[in-house]
């Protein structure tokens, strides 16, 4: 007897058949309808969403207030293009944007359509401004998939014979404590690193033409590596001794994800230029660029956005967003979800030494799996079989990192204690089986 194939089965076989291989499967979920932190899939089997769209529905899949801005939108206009027809969707998200996310004494944004889109305007803003060509960037960064970021990006296997790349690039080990500072503590550590940054004028590329240096506060692809307080600070005295933009990409941590609008907020180091997307429009293809005024405007006319910078529906779906972000106090609820996570965790440590690192900023939390308890032997095939286990029991998860032995915790933040515990409890157990395999 032929087995039936489950409606879930059969949508990822449809894909297989139609769908460019290129396109990554990164868990083999499906979804029919989905609320808050739960997904129905094609199956009606519901599963907890410890994944978030990669990180893009902090406020919840499908928030009431979003849809409906989307409804009263989608019956007004749908598309005029900003350069061509002004709406006031796009300057008054502008606005909200400066307000929650100001620069300096004067800061303005502008709007396009994803992360990488976002990266890229940064980037020419900041060679515009400064009329330098070079930036300078960081190992395990991820950017982005189109050309500029794609070269930014540190992952090969996103970059496989897409070359070449941007030319004036280059790059500089990022300052992973838990991977690279061995026996060192962390302040000698943080010490050495700034002094490979201060020696990368010598050796690395004339500091002259560097126009900015791009990094994440927390790595997000990368592996959930906040970067350690003291070297932000000295990068960003570094930046400023050079006449170097600062570009702090906050496409996945930003909107509430480390209990703040951007995580450069939780560190108190301003950078001159910043980048958000994801969970900014509740999962509507929505990104900005927000800077000091003066070099937001430094850009000539023409020269950044696009057709589709923030499209009236997508504005209206981020102003919605963060309003909504505020009523219900998101920033304050991605404290709390983070607290619990991090507590369980670090209990779970004690009894699992797979377990090499459990690191984050609010609810940002990544857990690196080891084997030996060695930094420098990453164990991915432990990663594997617990994402796999967790997605048979009903659990969405993602891996990360660049030799993919971290699993990066992304609920949505507005996930019940319920959820979140029953999420916990098969997260802990899968790796606990795994641990046994």
């Amino acid at each position: 007897m032929i087995e039936e194939l489950t409606k879930s089965q059969a949508l990822l076989d449809r894909r297989k058949n139609a769908v460019a291989n290129g396109v990554g499967v990164f868990n083999t979920a499906t979804v029919s309808e989905a609320k808050g932190a739960i997904i129905i899939d094609a199956d009606g089997r519901e599963l907890i969403d410890f994944a978030g769209g990669i990180g893009v529905v902090n406020a919840g899949h499908c928030p009431e207030p979003v849809v409906a801005a989307i409804r009263e939108q989608a019956g007004k206009y749908l598309h005029t293009s900003f350069n061509v027809v002004t709406y006031e969707p796009y300057i008054e998200l502008c606005e909200e944007l400066i307000n929650i996310l100001p620069h300096g004494e004067q800061t303005k944004a502008m709007l396009v359509s994803t992360g990488a889109e976002a990266v890229e305007n940064a980037i020419k803003i900041a060679r515009q401004a400064t009329k330098r060509p070079a930036v300078i960037c960081f190992s395990d960064a991820y950017h982005g998939r189109t050309m500029m970021a794609m070269t930014l990006t540190s992952k090969v296997t996103y970059k496989y014979d897409c070359g070449p790349f941007a030319p004036e690039v280059y790059r500089l080990p990022f300052p992973n404590v838990y991977r690279y500072s061995g026996e060192r503590d962390e302040a000698t550590f943080v010490k050495d690193e700034l002094k490979r940054l201060h020696e990368s004028a010598l050796n690395l590329v004339d500091i002259k033409s560097v126009a900015a240096i791009i990094l994440e506060p927390i790595q997000g692809e990368g592996g959930f590596n906040p970067v350690p307080q003291k070297y932000l600070e000295g990068l960003r005295a570094f930046c400023d001794e050079h006449g170097i933009l600062l570009i702090m990409d906050e496409v996945q941590s930003g909107f509430c994800r480390t209990g703040h609008w951007a995580s450069w907020q939780h560190y108190g180091v301003q950078p001159d230029l910043s980048t958000y997307a994801k969970s900014m429009g509740s999962g509507l293809p929505i990104a900005a660029v927000v800077g000091r005024a003066d070099i937001m405007d430094a850009a000539a006319a023409g020269s950044i956005g696009g057709t589709y910078i923030g499209s009236p529906i997508c504005s209206v779906a981020a102003l919605a967003t963060i309003k909504y972000m505020k009523e219900i106090n998101l920033n304050a609820k991605a404290l709390e979800v983070g607290a619990t996570i991090m507590t369980r965790l670090e209990n779970l440590m004690k009894e699992c030494p797979e377990i090499g690192d459990v690191r984050g900023i609010g609810a940002m939390i990544g857990i690196e799996f080891v084997k030996n308890g060695d930094p420098n032997q990453p164990d991915a095939e432990i990663c594997a079989k617990i994402v796999k286990g967790c997605s048979d029991n009903g659990l969405i998860m993602l891996s990360a990192g660049t030799h993919k032995n971290i699993i990066r915790i992304l609920s949505p933040l507005v996930i019940t204690p319920e959820q979140l515990d029953k999420g916990m409890t098969i997260f802990e157990n899968e790796i606990r089986k795994a641990r046994k395999k």
